[in-house]
């Protein structure tokens, strides 16, 4: 009897692939999804602050002002242009900065009497990402280059009472297509993950086939299954594939951790996922109409799942809802794995995490799928 459910389970599966070979949209978006989607998303879409333009208002003329002037230099800055006060707003305006600094008359000399003279930074906010960044470096580039004349004009008043030392681990450079790679690379899991099998139930519907398949032998449970590892099959190799070949290969992010540890989780956590695209395929009943469920189901998944906002900066109530979500104990793993090279002993709560929130999906999506059956039979 179990021989031949497992062997219905493999056939029926076989066949949802020779589907999806045969489909003209869904296997060019897999292709896609794992291939220059993430590329560009971990090359083109960078966050870091990179050649942003600045001019420098020099009201003071002072060895230094042209030091901190000089400060502001490549990547991160273009070499910044010296222009007149009265020209900042126009030049803001005009969106030919992003950045102006004025250096007011007497800096200099008031920092060396030991005040606290203020410079203005005019900031073109109307990129915030790198409006925020870029205040920042400025903040931190002025702060230096002042300390370090302090200790060159006069070393004995410019003693450090307490200095923090800044140690980076897993990204030391903190370049964003470490991040960005591999995050893509996981959040495409999800969301293709959830539109495969939601999309194979679907096309039964459509095609008239899932009527052949209650004329058979065949039960709910293996249909179910058979639409699980073989959609969860593809998604699994797909993602291995873009690990190696595009961000180990072509982005160049070292991968700390075991990929048999990682493929393992994915396997288990593809188990959950395709079994809630299931789950939403059976309360939809075509194809515009399940992506009007899918899409804000997956976007609230990656979005709340603490792949770009840590879970600790969330409400209380929120982080305890997202715990819930297999997405939120998946993400967590696979940077742990991934980015940190932890161990099985180190992610196995994470694992059990996606275990349980798993097999409540697909407990919730077997129940579904049997109602369906069961109406279409009707």
């Amino acid at each position: 009897m179990i021989r031949r459910s497992l062997a219905h389970v493999f056939l029926l599966g076989m066949k949802e692939l020779r589907s999806l070979r045969a489909d003209p949209v869904l296997l060019p978006l897999i292709v896609y999804a794992f291939s220059i989607a993430v590329y560009s998303a971990a090359e083109d879409a960078s966050i870091d602050l990179r050649n942003a333009s600045v001019a420098v208002v020099d009201e003071d003329g002072s060895a230094l002002s042209r030091r901190l002037a000089s400060a502001l230099r490549p990547p991160w800055f273009q070499p910044p242009e010296l222009i007149a006060f009265h020209e900042v707003d126009p030049a803001l305006e005009e969106g030919r900065y992003t950045f102006a600094l004025d250096i007011p008359p007497d800096f200099e000399r008031d920092v060396l009497a030991g005040e606290r003279p203020t410079l203005r930074l005019d900031v073109d906010a109307t990129a915030m990402s790198v409006a925020g960044r870029g205040a920042g470096y400025v903040q931190t580039i002025v702060q230096r280059e002042v300390a370090r004349f302090l200790t060159d004009e006069a070393p004995a008043e410019a003693d450090e009472v307490a200095r923090a030392v800044v140690r980076i681990r897993f990204n030391p450079n903190l370049r964003s297509e470490w991040f960005q790679g591999v995050i893509e690379v996981v959040n495409n899991i999800t969301i293709l993950s959830i539109i495969l099998a939601g999309a194979a139930v679907i096309r039964e519907r459509e095609h008239g086939t899932l009527e052949h398949l209650l004329v058979m032998p065949v039960r709910s449970r293996e249909i179910m299954l058979a639409k699980v590892w073989s959609n969860g099959l593809v998604i699994l190799v797909a993602s291995l594939l873009s690990l190696v070949v595009i961000v180990r290969g072509l982005i160049g992010v070292p991968i700390a951790g075991s990929l048999v540890l990682f493929a393992a989780g994915t396997g288990l956590y593809l188990f959950s996922v395709t079994a809630l695209g299931i789950f939403l395929a059976t309360m939809a009943r075509s194809m515009p109409q399940f992506g009007l469920l899918a899409i804000p189901t997956f976007i609230v998944m990656i979005l709340l799942s603490g792949s770009y906002t840590p879970l600790e900066s969330m409400p209380d109530f929120l982080q305890w809802m997202m715990r819930g979500s297999p997405s939120t104990h998946y993400t967590e793993f696979a940077k742990s794995v991934l980015s940190r090279g932890a161990g099985i002993r180190v992610v196995w709560p994470e694992l059990a995490g996606v275990f349980v929130t798993g097999a409540f999906f697909f407990g919730a999506a077997l129940l579904r799928f049997r109602a369906s059956v069961a109406t279409a039979r009707g």
